[in-house]
């Protein structure tokens, strides 16, 4: 029998822990402080969080995994440990034992295997001052119920140095120069769409650099699935740019794929997005696409720094039907690769959900398995956020034989002329882009590169400019109110919740009705709440901060040939629809392959 780490305890100790201190300990009546790699404790902290508490009912569900133990260094004075139960029922202190004091560093065991909750942890109560070494938890088993693990962590880059070089230096420094077993079957991809990094300088010491052209995110995705594939190694796990990595859930993931029983040895491993600007809040691990065509999370946003959320996370069952992973933290086997292709082409935008689709695998997550990323309110462009997603949902229905296209096709109809209505001509102009392009069938998809697609997308999206800029005269009658920006719009009241459903629109009114005063809107939502933009002929559309903006002025030229445009498009849909279905369906598997990707990045056979 061999002792083999499940997870480390964290300590916390840099800027970005000091400011969801919560999700590492809680101090209600003592003080932990990082100092030098260790923690010196003083009165009663407790380790039952997001990052510390030991996932124990996952381990027994995933993995080989049956005896559990928790082993303390410390040092100091006296002190009590308590063993800390969570389940959904209570949380409850099952043990407590009395550590004599020492002047030198000596380890305490204890046993967690009797424990049958959702998650197992502990809680310190010193008499004086301890200094807690390290902690860890641990399993004993036979060393050949270890699974052999080559881990390729891929991260695809777009001129994100602030964030990526920070990435790399972390990954380097706790993973790659540990002396834990990661160490020897690891290595990071960064491949760089945006050529800024300097490859030769960053690479080395098992990061590998590779300036690639600006192919997206499925592109860069796919050149580091080819390097895992190349590599030999035995898993690939995607990670996004924009993001605050913690070397600890990639640990985590590593030492989860070692022991993972037969039922999940071919299972993904998908971590968790937490929010950059509110650390505590955990935004998604798992999604799936419903039957009506939406997007939806299988968990709704959780306060981490709550133990009541910490429990209830580990409760809901991530194994649905349609279930997607996105690829901000996302752990792919390599042999799912070989068995289903890489991604489809799509640049960015979907191109995860359509990965999930098409795979149909088994997702595992974990608490502390994670990843915090920049938050998603107040980024939203149309050039991303309605052509490429209006392209390639419909590309995904093709190709995956989705049955969703017409719920999907209601909520585009509908939300174009949301849009329309409220004035948002280039946000309107783009989705109908989106929806020609789909038309156009996959030579157009191959034709045309991503980038310069995402350039010509970009040309038109509504130039927001600082407030400063804005016709004075027009902001000071319709300044930005802060409580309908963003996700603050309030209900409205049934009746003008009735008005906005009904199929209106100012440009068909008289022009006697249309009043010159201008309104305040949010610019990526309608021209709501009704009430206060009914018949304006001019509207002030904010971002999120209210701070930039732009004056959209009632053009019903442009109004009539969108509409016309419109109508032409959607005919082709229902006339042409099954054809043009068809022809993405049977181009999917060259669009999916390695040769097609192969030949598109410059890259050889590794054979």
């Amino acid at each position: 029998m061999i002792e083999f780490t499940l997870a480390n305890v964290l300590f916390g100790g840099d800027d970005f822990a000091a400011t969801c201190p919560d999700l590492y300990y809680r101090c209600e009546t003592g003080s932990a402080s990082p100092d030098g790699g260790e923690l010196v404790i003083a009165g009663e902290v407790d380790f039952s969080t997001y990052l510390n508490a030991l996932s124990i009912g996952k381990w027994r569900r995933y993995t080989v995994a049956s005896s559990f133990e928790l082993v303390l260094e410390l040092s100091g004075d006296a002190c009590e440990v308590d063993v800390i139960q969570m389940g959904p029922d209570a949380t409850s202190t099952l043990e407590s034992r009395h550590i004599e004091g020492s002047g030198s560093v000596h380890t305490e065991r204890v046993d967690l295997s009797d424990l049958s909750g959702t998650l197992a942890s502990f809680r310190l109560r010193t008499r004086g001052t301890v200094l807690l070494h390290a902690a860890r938890y641990v399993t004993s088993l036979d060393a050949a119920d270890i699974r052999p693990v080559r881990l390729a962590l891929c991260t695809t880059t777009f001129k994100k140095e602030r964030y990526i070089t920070a990435n790399i230096d972390s990954v380097r420094r706790e993973i790659l120069e540990s002396a834990e077993p990661i160490s020897s079957g690891f290595h990071m991809v960064v491949v760089d769409n945006g050529r800024t990094l300097d490859a030769g300088e960053l690479s080395g010491g098992g990061v590998t650099v590779i300036p690639n052209a600006n192919t997206g995110g499925s592109g860069g995705f796919a050149r580091g699935m080819l390097e895992a594939l190349d590599s030999g190694d035995t898993h690939v796990l995607l990670m996004d740019d924009d993001v605050h990595v913690l070397p600890e859930s990639i640990k985590r993931t590593f030492n989860l794929l070692s022991l993972a029983n037969d039922r999940y040895a071919s299972a993904f491993v998908n971590g968790a997005m937490l929010n950059m600007a509110s650390p505590q809040v955990q935004f998604e691990d798992v999604s799936q696409v419903l039957k009506s065509g939406k997007y939806a999370r299988v968990k709704k946003n959780m306060d981490m720094s709550d133990p009541r959320d910490v429990i209830a996370n580990e409760l809901v069952d991530v194994e649905v039907e349609s279930a997607y992973g996105a690829w901000w933290y996302s752990c792919i086997p390599t042999s799912a690769i070989r068995a289903h292709g890489l991604p489809l082409p799509m640049f960015v935008r979907c191109d995860d959900v359509e990965y999930g689709i098409r795979c149909k695998p088994t997702y595992m997550t974990m608490g502390g398995i994670c990843v915090w990323h920049e938050q998603f309110e107040g980024r939203i462009r149309a050039s991303v956020d309605q052509y490429q997603y209006t392209r390639n949902f419909l590309i995904m229905c093709a190709a995956d034989s989705l049955d969703c296209v017409r719920p999907f096709m209601m909520r585009f109809s509908r939300t174009f002329h949301i849009y329309l209505r409220a004035m948002a001509y280039e946000t309107c102009e783009i989705m109908l882009d989106g929806l020609e392009d789909y038309l156009a069938g996959p030579d157009r998809l191959i034709s045309v590169p991503g980038d310069e697609v995402m350039r010509r997308e970009g040309s038109k999206n509504e130039k927001l400019v600082p407030v400063s800029e804005l016709d004075k005269r027009v902001v000071a009658k319709a300044p930005a109110d802060p409580s309908m920006l963003g996700d603050n719009a309030p209900s409205n009241p049934m009746a003008f919740k009735v008005l906005e459903m009904m199929p209106h629109d100012r440009h068909a009114a008289p022009g006697f009705l249309l009043r010159e005063r201008p309104a305040a809107v949010y610019y990526c939502r309608g021209a709501y709440p009704a009430r206060r933009t009914l018949l304006r002929k001019v509207l002030v559309a904010y971002d999120a901060s209210g701070e930039n903006g732009h004056v959209r002025v009632m053009d019903k030229d442009r109004w009539k040939a969108l509409r016309s445009r419109y109508d032409l498009l959607t005919g082709k849909m229902r006339e042409d629809g099954d054809d043009i279905a068809n022809s993405w369906h049977e181009a999917a598997p060259m669009l999916e392959s390695e040769a097609f990707w192969r030949e598109s990045l410059g890259v050889g056979s590794s054979d």
